[in-house]
């Protein structure tokens, strides 16, 4: 993929994802979903289903496979031959987990922004008040923007960089199951009053735009080895 046609589609998805965020605040999708699913003096429906807890739980094990595999790729490769020519994949895995879910997602916004969870506002049984993810918060560090747990399921969306313009079939298929984990893991976060709807929303929005950088930078898509 060339470098105008990687661009062009960076800012097109930045274009979706702050369309779509105006759609949530003029609507107020965030406190309407999750209305929808809180009742007062009962639990949040995803705390008590078992299938929910098994989302929730298990929700990091593939990104952390994936980048176990990446690091094995990228320290074998520096004595086995056969995979030298991946080191360069290995590193994009690598540090598409520690950029967009680590550094970005869980360092510099969650640690800083302060936007209260769904389960911490007034309206559904907390003690502070609903703040827009753009708005400074006071819920302190580990706050609801983005979606922690969402972030690193989406980050399974990796390999689709890695084969998208060589063999179509496959990377569709990277793409729609890192996409739809993704979305899995963000409906149990939001059931369980984790998280907003646009916490989720831009947790795929961070790992994509990292993803899409380091691709810019990194090519994984090529073959050649490190240098």
């Amino acid at each position: 993929m060339t470098l105008g046609r990687k661009l062009n589609e960076l800012f097109l998805v930045l274009l979706v994802l702050i369309s779509l965020t105006l759609v949530i605040w003029l609507s107020d999708a965030d406190r309407r979903l999750s209305a929808l699913v809180f009742f007062p003096q009962q639990e949040w429906p995803g705390l008590e289903d078992p299938f929910w807890q098994w989302v929730y739980t298990w929700g990091p094990l593939p990104a952390w496979i994936c980048g176990l595999a990446a690091l094995v790729v990228m320290v074998a490769g520096i004595w086995w031959q056969r995979l030298r020519g991946l080191r360069r994949q290995g590193l994009f895995l690598l540090l598409l987990l520690v950029i967009g879910p680590g550094l970005v997602t869980n360092v510099l916004l969650k640690d800083n922004l302060g936007r209260p969870r769904p389960r911490e506002v007034v309206e559904f049984g907390g003690e502070h008040r609903f703040h827009q993810f753009w708005q400074p918060g006071d819920a302190g560090a580990n706050s609801s923007f983005p979606s922690g747990h969402a972030s690193i399921a989406f980050a399974m969306i990796g390999p689709w960089f890695l084969v998208r313009g060589r063999n179509r079939i496959p990377a569709d298929r990277f793409l729609v199951v890192g996409l739809g984990w993704g979305v899995l893991v963000g409906a149990a976060r939001i059931l369980q009053g984790g998280h907003f709807l646009s916490d989720t929303l831009w947790a795929g929005g961070v790992v994509y735009l990292t993803a899409q950088l380091l691709a810019i930078w990194l090519k994984p898509e090529q073959d050649d080895p490190l240098p």
